[in-house]
């Protein structure tokens, strides 16, 4: 049930989202207190829950989440928010996109290291992808302003997931529900591109 002093929808997300962050951390899939996962605030234009700066995801709930409006001013909650957050998933959100989830997992981040840095279609798990990843070659280092958030907008061009070379993904869905399904799966289709790979013979497409 939604808690005193919240709006019953923002409520709502405010759970999906801190469940998120709980699920994500269990499977790994953070780095330290880096990475961000957001969705857009129900009701409310322009504004998105995030986690604040410096909580490990172990520690996110959905009480300690703030809401941030796209001036960056605080709405709900206290904390900061880290700068790339703010200018990455605000530039998405202003897309359309309901739920925002930038990671370094792993598996996924591995394929962004190598010279193709490709998503094989050669397994059921990648096949979800199909046509729905957008490749992105540049890596400019930190986001610190409104540029880099409104170009990878434009690299995306309204597919699901976004490979960053030399960084890691960013997967989009209309729920947080179906972000992180998306999310699981993409970590999973890396995995065993990666472990087909390593045996030496050709990928099988």
């Amino acid at each position: 049930p939604p808690i005193e002093g919240y709006d019953a929808d923002v409520w709502r997300a405010r759970v999906e989202l801190a469940a998120c962050y709980q699920l994500c951390d269990k499977l790994g899939f953070n780095e330290g207190v880096c990475n961000h996962l957001t969705c857009a605030a129900p009701g409310r234009e322009d504004a998105f829950l995030c986690a604040p700066y410096g909580l490990a995801w172990s520690e996110v709930s959905a009480s300690n989440l703030v809401m941030i409006d796209g001036r960056g001013k605080l709405l709900e909650g206290s904390g900061e928010v880290d700068a790339t957050a703010f200018f990455i998933h605000l530039a998405i959100h202003r897309a359309g996109v309901a739920c925002v989830l930038h990671t370094h997992m792993p598996r996924a981040s591995a394929l962004c290291c190598v010279e193709s840095f490709e998503l094989a279609m050669c397994h059921q798990n990648s096949l979800r992808f199909a046509e729905d990843v957008a490749y992105d070659p540049t890596f400019n280092g930190l986001v610190l302003d409104n540029t880099e958030g409104e170009r990878l907008v434009k690299v995306m061009d309204g597919k699901r997931v976004l490979m960053h070379k030399h960084h890691g993904v960013i997967v989009c869905g209309a729920s947080v529900a179906e972000a992180f399904d998306d999310l699981y799966y993409l970590e999973r289709a890396a995995e065993v591109q990666i472990l087909a790979m390593s045996t030496g013979s050709p990928l099988s497409i």
